[in-house]
């Protein structure tokens, strides 16, 4: 049961990093996939069709309504009697005083109008439609 330990065996005590590199990968890819499906509005919208339609119109909060007038702001759904509130935090934080209103075409004018004036009172300035280029003939 001796056992054999000469003068010039050490012990190696190094860390193996292998597990921990392949843990990370593992990480990045999760994160890299899951990222696009996060990033994407709550819920779809077929924006309306217009021939002068610029890129997307600046930086801002942006209000999403559905066709069904769910309102969403800057991506979290939120009631329509609490839009005045959520913006004037958004613009008190520091938010760019710009709102850019994705409505999708067959939301009804309304609601529309109702986010387009509870944005001026909460003090936007600037107001934006978004549209998606029609395509040329």
């Amino acid at each position: 049961m001796g056992w054999n330990i000469k003068g010039n065996d050490r012990l190696i005590s190094e860390i193996n990093i292998t597990p921990l590199t392949d843990v990370m990968l593992v990480l990045l890819v999760i994160f890299m996939v899951t990222t696009p499906f996060i990033m994407t509005e709550s819920f779809k919208i077929k924006l309306p069709k217009a021939s002068t339609s610029d890129a997307e119109p600046g930086k801002g909060a942006v209000l999403a309504i559905n066709e069904a007038g769910v309102i969403s702001l800057n991506g979290r759904n939120i009631p329509s009697d609490e839009l005045y509130s959520e913006l004037k935090k958004a613009f008190d934080s520091g938010v760019d005083k710009n709102v850019v209103i994705k409505a999708d075409g067959n939301t009804r004018h309304g609601v529309i109008v109702k986010a387009l004036d509870t944005a001026k009172l909460a003090g936007a300035t600037k107001l934006s439609i978004a549209t998606e280029r029609e395509a040329k003939r």
